[in-house]
Formats: structure tokens, C-alpha cells, sequence
């Protein structure tokens, strides 16, 4: 136990502070960590789909997507309106439909639903996390990189997490979705959202120039509510595979898709939240 606990504190922070750093040196380092996540993390997902019968995704293809979609909103956002930089996304998309016809495999329904979900419900997020890092400069036809939108998402969700499970071991008695995740209880989810606001707080001390304290608070709760959502719609996923971990490439803390499942659905909308606004 001890020496698990060990493994799992040496990779964590070995893990936040490399996300943490690339995320503020510089937008080549943050393109070049999260390209290389979403790209591990498509490819841990087709992983997975093809352990069911009958399922071959073209894994290799996915993947290229993948890291084809990340690239391309990350040039669109540097450089606002050259949509068509995209088309190559496009002609990938229809190569895995129309490939299909070509592989003869048994379930090449499933095989192209699984891609289509490896680009909507992984690949697309991670691309997403441009339009967070980029804003637009006045006067310019240039955007400029600011690191605290896409890492205040981030610090959100650990800080979430770490909360909801400390409140949940002192005082969890409710299951919040026992059929999906026996662990969660309301009592740590409510803990978890009061660190958070109180994190979103500390943050608007320092950058109130980026947002009002209001607009801050209301990203955490964005965050926290479709943080969790996302935490257990990848738990729902593990349970119908049977499976524990979607992966082993984080001792201690299991697979790409472990670790950033809160992050795929609260990325999103986190951009809704901020726009609509």
C-alpha cells in the first residue's frame, strides 16, 4: 500500500508539473504536450474498443486524425479564419467511412462508430483546448497565447478531485451514482465544488484583468458540474468493458483517458460557458 501510494505521489507530481510547465513556457510547448496527450490518448481509446468482439478500428488512421484536428485549431487560432486548413481533417474523416467498404471486417458499423467517438469524444476536446489558449490581440489580425484560461480548467478539476475525495473519506454517506462509481458520494462532490469556488476566487486576486470574480466562480462550477459528468460517462464506459484502467502508461494513476476524462467533457463547455457569456 505504502509503496503504491509512493508510486502514485511520484508520478502525480511529476505529471501536474509537466502539464503546468508546458502550459506557461511558451504555445509551442503546449502544442507539442497536448498534440502528443490527444494523439495517446485516441490511440488508448481505439485500445480499448478493439478488445470487444467483432470491433478492428482503424487505430492508425484515428490517430493521424487526431493529431491533424489538434494542429489544425491550433494554426486556425494563431491565425483566425484559415478555415481551410481543415480539409485534410475532412478527407481523413471520409477515408475512415469509406474505407470500411474496403477492409471487410465483421461489424463495420461499430468500427466507424468507434472512430467517429475517438475523434468527437477525445480528439476534438484536446483540439478545443486551442480556442481556451488563444484570444483575440487589438488591432491585430494575430491572436495572443495566454496560458491561464486553459490552466485554470486544469487546476479546477485537480483541485476538484482532491477535494471531493478528502470530503468523501471524512464525511461521504450518500452514493452520488453508485450504479457507475460505487466510491463518489454527494458529501465529497459538494466539498470538491466549495474548494473549487473558493480556488476560482484566489485566481480572480491575481487575474481579475482576465475576468471578473463572478465570470470566475461560474467557470469553476462549469468545471466541476461537467468535470464530474465526464469523470463518470469514462467510468460508465470501463464498467461495460470490464475493465479497471484504461491503460497502464501512468504508474499508479492507470491510462491517458484516467486522467484526463473530467477534462473531455469540461474543456467544451468551459468554451460554451465563456462565450455564451
Amino acid at each position: 500500500m505504502n509503496r503504491n501510494l509512493l508510486q502514485r505521489t511520484v508520478t502525480g507530481t511529476f505529471f501536474v508539473a509537466l502539464l503546468v510547465g508546458c502550459i506557461v513556457l511558451s504555445p509551442i510547448s503546449f502544442a507539442l504536450l497536448f498534440c502528443f496527450i490527444c494523439a495517446l490518448s485516441v490511440n488508448e481509446f481505439c485500445n480499448l474498443m478493439n478488445k470487444q468482439d467483432d470491433v478492428n478500428v482503424n487505430r492508425f488512421v484515428c490517430i493521424i486524425g487526431a493529431i491533424c484536428l489538434f494542429l489544425s485549431f491550433f494554426y486556425c487560432n494563431i491565425y483566425p479564419g484559415q478555415y481551410s486548413i481543415l480539409i485534410a481533417y475532412v478527407f481523413i474523416l471520409i477515408y475512415l467511412l469509406v474505407s470500411e467498404l474496403y477492409r471487410k471486417r465483421k461489424s463495420p458499423i461499430a468500427n466507424i462508430a468507434f472512430a467517429m467517438m475517438s475523434q468527437l469524444y477525445v480528439a476534438l476536446p484536446f483540439a478545443l483546448l486551442n480556442v481556451l489558449a488563444f484570444q483575440s490581440a487589438d488591432d491585430s489580425d494575430f491572436t495572443q497565447y495566454n496560458f491561464i484560461l486553459p490552466l485554470s480548467v486544469f487546476v479546477f478539476i485537480w483541485i476538484n478531485d482532491t477535494g471531493a475525495y478528502c470530503t468523501g473519506m471524512l464525511f461521504g454517506r450518500h452514493r452520488l451514482f453508485e450504479r457507475i462509481s460505487p466510491k463518489k458520494s454527494w458529501e465529497g462532490s459538494i466539498g470538491g465544488c466549495a474548494f473549487c469556488l473558493l480556488a476560482a476566487w484566489g485566481i480572480s486576486l491575481f487575474f481579475g484583468d482576465v475576468m471578473p470574480t463572478w465570470k470566475w466562480l461560474g467557470l469553476a462550477l462549469t468545471v466541476v458540474i461537467f468535470g464530474t459528468w465526464g469523470d463518470l460517462t469514462e467510468s460508465l464506459i470501463k464498467r461495460t468493458l470490464g475493465i479497471k484502467d484504461s491503460g497502464n502508461i501512468l504508474p499508479g494513476h492507470g491510462g491517458m483517458l484516467d486522467r484526463f476524462d473530467s477534462a473531455l467533457m469540461a474543456i467544451p463547455t468551459a468554451i460554451l460557458y465563456l462565450y455564451f457569456l
